[in-house]
């Protein structure tokens, strides 16, 4: 069995009062035992937090990393610094660094390698526009989008990734897609991992992350190839993503 993993990624929001509200609220054991939960915070936020949520069951993550280990890159964070600040998973690959900071396949590939070898797990993020989708292309872009770092890892790193679909147009739009077209891609990503290895595919964990909230996760999530969110807006209300993780276990 997949054990669900429901990650909130705060985006460039959230404050230290936040963080503390978080830590308070999940220190009382509120959160199913058989589901994992991730934070995924801010850089500044990184070690309160995991100083915060230090005595609950919550996984603190980062929104993106370096593709280098040091050196003059001024502004930018190495998978080393986050591991060193408590941070145990790393999203690559979100739409909007693909869409507002050019990262194309290529940096991707390359920054989840940088976090694979500093020992922090990356949750790879594909999903279309749009317009790709009214185009038909959905399946093309996705499945391209998880190959070009699949294929260029070698096998025994493909169990160390997670796997988020994100389709571009239901995220922050309000718009979500039906539990039927998420599961669609799912299927269809889960079938493309197994001509890989399908060990590999039975056991890698799905998230469908596009604007899942508290009223529809549990649709999404009862979905056979759903194995978690990835959650925007609601995962800065305590109890609207408390409620996403209660609807997971």
């Amino acid at each position: 069995m997949r054990m669900p993993l429901i990650a909130g990624n705060w985006k460039m929001n959230g404050s230290l009062t936040l963080v503390e509200e978080f830590g308070r609220a999940f220190a009382g054991g509120s959160l199913p035992v058989n589901v994992e939960v991730a934070l995924m915070v801010p850089f500044p936020f990184l070690g309160a937090a995991s100083q915060a949520l230090g005595e609950t069951a919550v996984t603190v993550g980062a929104q993106t990393l370096s593709d280098r280990p040091s050196g003059a890159f001024t502004g930018e964070v190495s998978g080393a610094m986050l591991r060193e600040c408590g941070a145990r998973l790393v999203l690559v690959g979100h739409s909007e660094r693909r869409a507002l900071f050019g990262e194309d396949d290529a940096a991707v590939l390359a920054r989840v390698k940088a976090a694979l070898h500093e020992g922090v797990t990356p949750v790879l993020c594909v999903g279309e526009t749009l317009e790709e989708r009214e185009a038909g292309c959905t399946e093309a872009v996705v499945l391209g989008q998880l190959e070009a770092v699949f294929e260029a890892l070698d096998p025994a790193e493909h169990s160390r990734l997670i796997v988020a679909y994100e389709p571009v147009w239901a995220i922050g739009t309000g718009r979500t897609a039906t539990p039927e077209q998420a599961q669609a891609v799912h299927a269809a990503l889960r079938e493309r991992l197994a001509r890989h290895d399908e060990t590999l595919a039975a056991g890698m964990r799905l998230l469908y992350g596009g604007s899942m909230k508290a009223d529809n996760a549990a649709e999404l999530l009862a979905q056979p190839d759903i194995d978690g969110g990835l959650v925007g807006g609601a995962s800065l209300k305590v109890d609207d993503f408390l409620a996403i993780c209660q609807s997971a276990g």
